[in-house]
């Protein structure tokens, strides 16, 4: 806890190293057996501060994962003014074996870089000497002033940075993971101590988001909250958080298993929807096999430039002159569920809405309402934004029969608001908490609505989001070559039921071609756009055959973990691999990007029920018309050697068996 009036010893720019925190003394705990798991709340206290913090850690029944956040309380005379409060701190420790801490400089961080059409694109990162180095800090007596820090500002959680990462021992054994369940801004510190390295993970500081908060005698303050697992390798650890997942998801009384999804944006319709343009969509998007038909961006739009004006979401009249309805009840005739994109949070300087709404319904700065690429920003603190908010989705659900709503977010309004809170950062997080409910209070009121979270593709990408939301949009990438890391990357940090890559088959594409682009939706929920109305009847049955397996692959996506026989994507990689393991098999998603490295040894140790004496089969499940990539293993059965027949950039999806090796006599 870092306070106004303490600050560090000795000063610092780290998370810890606080003053508070060094006076604060053990007061009591309370462990306690709670539905579903186990929770421990450690509370200490500083006498000098008057300030009290209970540590909240929750578990799981069979999921090794702790799930953290501290409830800072004053309980002294005077206001205690906070500039961080770190949800989580720990040192790494020693690996299996080993006598001497080996502090932070040895260990392998893994984390990802993202942004607009190019998200999850991870990387290791080494604690080297550079990084880290040997001061001889043991001479002083004092920790090292610094620490590697990774920040992520405003609200695009996922915007610049992924809220999840992990660090690997240097002699393999031990890996530390950890998430960030929050939907604004948040940081986390690596950093080397006189006798080992340590981890801390929080959400805005005043440092990094101009966010601090005034507790009053008797007020209270919790952290955002962060998971955190220790598994032997990265791999596990990442499994033990998707299980964690799963474990927080709400559950949804429609989308289980996940339903098939047809949307007109992508490489189709691109936000200039009308009925002559849907009815023929709708039609083909029913006869493949789609569930879900989700009329994206312009419905709204009477003019064809639309984006400073959005904000009411009354349907356009001239691109439907019978009116929407006509185009829903075709979706609904086919027995398909109606959906619309929506962007809810955002009122564009040009909407009526605009002028009907008071200032104080918006994020400000010093008296002014922030605007940012022509849009105004709804503060979802103010009663007015929210009743707005939830007349909009009721009018669509009642009014239109709406069963799905895209909700997007194509703005990122800054640091925050400075009416009515603390501070501009203080400001932010209470607009982003009362999003949160906001979007439980939907779900409350309209429990069959499923709502896909997309933000600029996936900016706002977090554990608090898909903790809520039924899926996820993983890019808006348009170059399919380009798709692969990003779906094979997803499971990092989205569920594969919840991960949505788009795949846009098009007339005139080579049957390789469209296998490829299909291939990067079956890797998670398959997520359909397209022309299928200018299809040949080859081309269409070649998108029914991937949904047909999307149906069957869909069965056991909800107990899958994910791994990478070629290790985590790189953004250029020739080869691409994700590995699916669920209760029912097996299944791995292989992108060949370039021709002329036609070969690749995939490591399959990960694969369960592998082991001495056992051996591994390998079936072509898709596309079944075109050429069979041939195989070859090793003799331990823990490697594959693949050979991309196509002679072109092609994918294959496989399914994956272990059988018992005959002994020989």
């Amino acid at each position: 806890m870092l306070t106004v009036r303490d600050g560090h010893a000795p000063a610092t720019d780290r998370l810890v190293q606080t003053v508070v925190g060094r006076r604060a003394r053990y007061v009591d705990h309370r462990d306690a057996v709670v539905r579903g798991g186990r929770e421990l709340v450690l509370t200490v206290a500083d006498p000098v501060s008057g300030l009290r913090a209970e540590l909240l850690l929750e578990l799981a029944d069979d999921v090794p994962v702790l799930r953290s956040r501290v409830r800072v309380v004053n309980d002294g005379a005077e206001p205690a003014v906070l500039r961080s409060v770190v949800s989580f701190a720990t040192h790494f420790g020693r690996p299996a074996g080993s006598t001497e801490p080996c502090g932070v400089r040895r260990w392998t961080l893994h984390r990802a870089f993202s942004e607009w059409l190019g998200e999850g694109r991870w990387f290791t990162e080494p604690g080297d000497a550079i990084r880290f180095p040997a001061l001889g800090q043991e001479l002083t007596g004092q920790d090292p002033r610094s620490a590697r820090r990774v920040v992520s500002t405003g609200t695009w959680s996922s915007g610049t940075h992924l809220p999840v990462a992990a660090a690997v021992a240097p002699d393999g054994g031990v890996a530390w993971a950890w998430q960030v369940e929050h939907n604004g801004p948040w940081r986390y510190d690596l950093g080397e101590d006189t006798v080992d390295g340590h981890l801390a993970v929080g959400g805005p500081t005043d440092a990094d988001h101009q966010w601090l908060t005034v507790l009053a005698p008797g007020d209270a303050f919790t952290s955002v909250p962060v998971a955190v697992t220790v598994a032997p390798d990265l791999t596990t650890a990442v499994g033990h958080l998707t299980r964690h997942r799963r474990s927080r998801r709400r559950p949804h009384p429609v989308d289980t298993p996940p339903r098939i999804v047809f949307n007109d944006y992508m490489n189709t319709l691109e936000g200039d929807p009308t009925t002559a343009r849907l009815l023929p969509l709708v039609d083909a998007a029913a006869a493949v096999g789609a569930e879900v038909f989700c009329i994206d961006a312009g419905w709204y739009d009477e003019t064809g430039h639309w984006w400073d004006s959005v904000g009411e979401w009354l349907p356009s009249r001239t691109r439907f002159p019978g009116g929407i309805g006509e185009v829903l009840e075709r979706i609904r005739g086919h027995g398909m569920t109606a959906g619309l994109w929506l962007e809810p949070e955002v009122v564009g300087v040009r909407s009526p809405l605009a002028d009907r709404l008071p200032d104080d319904a918006f994020l400000q700065r010093a008296g002014q309402r922030l605007v940012e690429h022509d849009r105004h920003h709804l503060d979802l603190r103010h009663p007015a934004a929210r009743a707005h908010l939830d007349a909009v989705v009721d009018r669509l659900v009642a009014d239109l029969g709406v069963g799905y709503l895209k909700l997007d977010y194509n703005v990122d309004p800054g640091p925050g608001t400075d009416h009515d809170a603390d501070s501009v950062g203080d400001g932010l997080l209470r607009h982003n908490r009362a999003h949160l409910a906001w979007l439980d209070g939907v779900l409350d009121r309209h429990p069959a609505l499923v709502l896909e979270n997309c933000g600029s593709g996936a900016m706002r990408s977090d554990p608090a989001m898909l903790s809520r939301l039924q899926l996820q949009s993983t890019s808006d990438q348009q170059d399919p070559l380009r798709y692969p890391p990003v779906a094979a990357s997803a499971p990092m940090l989205v569920l594969p039921e919840q991960a949505a890559s788009w795949a846009y088959p098009q007339p005139g594409m080579t049957p390789e071609e469209a296998a490829f682009t299909l291939v990067t939706g079956l890797s998670g929920r398959l997520y359909l756009s397209g022309h299928l109305d200018a299809m040949t009847p080859d081309e269409r049955a070649l998108v029914a055959e991937a949904v047909r397996l999307g149906r069957d692959l869909r069965e056991d996506l909800a107990s899958t973990v994910p791994f990478w026989p070629l290790g985590l994507p790189g953004w250029d990689d020739a080869w691409v691999a994700l590995g699916l393991a669920g209760d029912a098999g097996c299944h791995l998603f292989v992108w060949s990007r370039d021709p002329g490295q036609p070969e690749v040894t995939l490591d399959l140790s990960g694969v369960p029920g592998l082991e001495p004496g056992t051996a591994i089969s390998v079936e072509q499940v898709f596309p079944a018309a075109l050429p069979v990539w041939t195989t070859g293993g090793s003799p331990d059965g823990r490697a594959l050697r693949l050979t991309s027949t196509s002679g072109t950039p092609a994918a294959r999806v496989l399914r994956l068996s272990v059988a018992s090796v005959p002994a020989v006599s």
